[in-house]
């Protein structure tokens, strides 16, 4: 019972911690390289790759734009950890900057982890995931009021095997697009 009620007052105190009033600019974040913008998808083993393009779109459409780098919405972590990779600082700054374009549009990023660990440590383990990827579009100029943060901790996997590839394709940050 005490170990249940520690859990929860640390998930909580974590939560309390994570105060979107402390996110600053920094246009260093930026995804721009001269004229031309990184995009690309996910490879075979989960990694953003990047390629050039030289126009995306921010305009209210281009979310529902397959082509666009927008339509990339997954975001892969390692194991026991929130870290955005290298690989998607540019798609995160991408959709930063589409949010910040359009106030009408809103975000709810939904964050998971993979079967391995503790219900309560894998919900906070999401969170921690999801706030992550917040912080990056903070960064991009859209609205704190834009962004929401839910966990599912293990409770979604979109893989149902018990090995390396099922873990690998669980440990994400998903970005679920509503209009208002």
């Amino acid at each position: 019972m005490k170990l249940k009620i520690f859990s929860v007052l640390l998930a909580a105190v974590f939560l309390v911690a994570c105060d979107p009033a402390q996110v600053k600019d920094d246009d260093s974040a930026a995804g721009q390289t001269g004229d031309q913008t990184t995009t690309g998808g996910v490879t075979g083993d989960g990694a953003y790759s990047g390629r050039y393009m030289d126009n995306v779109s921010y305009d209210r459409a281009a979310i529902n734009d397959t082509g666009s780098v927008l339509a990339e919405r997954v975001i892969y972590f390692d194991f026991d950890s929130d870290q955005i990779s290298q690989d998607y600082q540019d798609l995160l700054s991408h959709h930063g900057k589409y949010l910040a374009a359009n106030s009408d549009v809103s975000v709810r990023l939904e964050g998971h982890a993979d079967e391995r660990g503790t219900r309560e440590y894998n919900v906070a383990l999401g969170n921690r995931r999801a706030q992550a990827v917040r912080r990056l579009i903070l960064l991009q100029g859209a609205a704190a009021s834009q962004v929401s943060v839910i966990s599912y901790g293990e409770e979604k996997p979109v893989a149902l095997s018990h090995d390396e590839e099922a873990w690998r394709l669980n440990r994400r940050a998903e970005l679920i697009y509503q209009t208002n």
